[in-house]
């Protein structure tokens, strides 16, 4: 378990590094989360369409347990004003959920996919986000089970 959250964090850490040199006028975001999980966010834009997004998290369900997880986003444009823009997302990503040990039981961890949808909006005159997601999750380890994520956030981006 200690192994693959380690690969896990390695793999998130190396997304973060390679997408602080995407070619994108948005650069990279960090924020936080709150909802089903609550945590830290990030997000770094592949190009004007397209980002890879993440949260290292907690989840407050069934006696709590820490939440990693990292997604490819599609973004389209629902309107653009001269004070920001305002776009729906969907993607498919990762999930890794490690559970506590609990009176000398230890529930193992889950793994699955996300299909996250959302909402998000990129104000013009600061370098902040605000966003909303939902997503379907469907863990395939140790049994497969369906669930949902669902969270309100905000990032400050350190553009290019």
């Amino acid at each position: 378990m200690k192994k693959l959250t380690f690969v896990l964090a390695l793999l998130a850490l190396f997304c973060t590094v390679n997408l602080s040199n995407a070619q994108s006028t948005r650069g990279f975001g960090l924020g936080v989360i709150i909802g089903e999980p609550t945590g830290v966010s990030f997000k770094g834009w592949l190009d004007n369409k397209s980002a890879i997004d993440g949260a290292a998290a907690w989840s407050f369900l069934n006696n709590g347990s820490f939440h990693v997880h990292v997604d490819y986003l599609r973004h389209v444009n629902i309107e653009s004003t001269p004070s920001g823009e305002f776009n729906f997302h969907y993607g498919i990503g990762g999930r890794l959920k490690a559970k506590n040990s609990n009176n000398n039981n230890s529930d193992d961890a889950r793994f699955g996919a996300r299909i996250p949808l959302g909402l998000d909006y990129n104000f013009s005159s600061e370098p902040i986000e605000i966003f909303l997601e939902v997503a379907p999750v469907i863990d395939f380890s140790p049994k497969t089970d369906a669930s949902f994520n669902g969270a309100l956030g905000v990032r400050f981006y350190f553009g290019n």
